[in-house]
């Protein structure tokens, strides 16, 4: 970005002040700096003040990351310019390091990976809130840093504006990258920087990439061996790139026809996800059959939803197994919150986000949901179009977005078979407590 098009500190300052309300005494009393050292860089006077200055000023303002990191550029544009691109490596730039490791996505994984190390510039993992995408593409981002020593720009795009400060050398580009999809501006200095150096930008949490394909396309276009992976809840019209749904984890109904020494774990990466928290939160329970088998329905019953197990692992402190299993035969709903919430914030808790999936369907597709949910599963697509009355290639259409959205999934079936398709468990369990009370009365009757 040229000197002419880019604002001075003295541009910068004066606009933030006045986007935060503020006179200059005003100012001066929260950042404890003088009126007249405000004054001399809004007129200009002084082009290089003191890092503290600046941050004492910033934190008065209540600025952004971007407008930080933009304010402390113009102060030393050109130095923090050719420090980053010096500096601009795989230890720079690094993703987040996982907490846990990665349970019964192996083939996911893989899929992801591959489409990366081929064409595939711009990929979106898309599903249910609490399904495991983020944990995804952590783990592909770990990956291709480990093994191709690729640079990783981590971005949480669901950041909360009053959070604090990032920390880490990538803070100021993951800052740029924000300012590029919110504003349009820092594009020269990413290009800059990114070059043509093998990169990976995971936006994380993205769930309006639509507005910002341009932006992310002529960030494409400028850095040639530059990759980006999304993470949305929903899926966007055009969509960021090739579509990439993730369902939760497989997670059958235990039937009685096991014969003995079979494992309840074996291929029900569900149950050994869940066992993992049930030992971190009750090292008392051992796995025997009586605690695998009840653990196995509950994660049937929660439909294999890695944050809805985690959920349901807490509630152990307070029941046993069985009793936990009582509760998600009947009130499932009640377990995929967790005893304490994570967040108080309206509309975060996992019960809330399915419910608000639920609510952005049209009237069309949320009809359509009702009838699956009334067929005797699993049902295939030519008995939805017949129960939904209408041409098998409208209801089709319907059913796909459904299993973008996440809330059907593939039923497992034999070889050669028809596929066959399911409601979740939890999204029936939603619409029932939405009926109207004189359905449910009808219903009864």
């Amino acid at each position: 970005m040229n000197s002419e098009s880019t604002p001075g500190l003295d541009v910068l300052l004066q606009n933030a002040r006045r986007r935060a309300g503020l006179t200059q005494a005003q100012l001066a009393g929260l950042a404890t700096v003088s009126v007249r050292a405000i004054r001399d860089l809004e007129q200009g006077r002084v082009r290089n003040p003191r890092k503290e200055t600046l941050k004492l000023l910033a934190n008065a303002m209540r600025m952004s990351d971007a407008r930080r990191i933009e304010l402390e550029l113009a102060a030393d544009a050109h130095a923090a310019g050719r420090v980053l691109r010096s500096l601009y490596s795989a230890e720079l730039a690094a993703p987040p390091t996982p907490l846990r490791p990665l349970v019964g996505r192996r083939g996911e994984l893989e899929t992801l990976t591959d489409r990366l190390d081929r064409h595939d510039r711009l990929l979106t993992l898309v599903g249910l809130p609490g399904v495991g995408k983020s944990r995804l593409a952590l783990e592909a981002a770990s990956v291709l840093h480990a093994r191709d020593r690729m640079p990783v720009l981590w971005v949480p795009m669901d950041r909360a504006p009053d959070a604090g400060p990032e920390q880490g050398p990538q803070a100021p580009l993951a800052g740029w990258v924000r300012s590029l999809i919110h504003d349009g501006d820092r594009f020269e200095e990413l290009t800059s920087v990114i070059g043509d150096k093998p990169t990976l930008i995971v936006l994380d949490g993205f769930d309006d990439s639509a507005s910002a394909l341009p932006a992310l396309l002529n960030l494409l276009r400028a850095c040639e061996r530059l990759k980006i992976i999304v993470t949305s809840r929903r899926v966007t019209q055009p969509p960021a790139g090739r579509l990439l749904p993730l369902a939760p984890l497989p997670a059958p109904a235990p039937t009685g026809s096991a014969l003995p020494g079979d494992s309840l774990v074996a291929g029900r990466p569900a149950v050994e996800l869940m066992l993992s928290y049930v030992s971190h939160m009750r090292p008392d329970l051992l796995p025997t059959d009586a605690v695998t088998t009840a653990v196995a329905h509950i994660c049937h019953r929660v439909d294999g939803i890695p944050r809805a197990l985690e959920a349901a692992a807490s509630w152990l402190l307070l029941y046993s197994p069985d009793q936990l299993l009582q509760i998600a035969r009947s009130t499932p709903l009640l377990l995929v919150d967790g005893v304490t919430p994570a967040t108080a914030e309206p509309g975060a808790t996992l019960s809330e986000q399915l419910g608000a999936a639920l609510t952005e369907l049209d009237d069309r597709t949320a009809g359509l949901l009702t009838t699956l949910a009334a067929l005797p599963e699993p049902w295939t697509v030519d008995a939805a179009a017949r129960a939904d009355g209408r041409p098998l290639t409208e209801t089709a259409r319907d059913v796909h977005g459904l299993l973008l959205r996440g809330l059907v999934r593939q039923h497992a079936t034999e070889p050669g078979g028809p596929v066959g398709f399911t409601v979740l468990n939890l999204v029936r369990e939603l619409m029932a407590a939405r009926r109207p009370a004189a359905d449910l009365v009808g219903a009864a009757d």
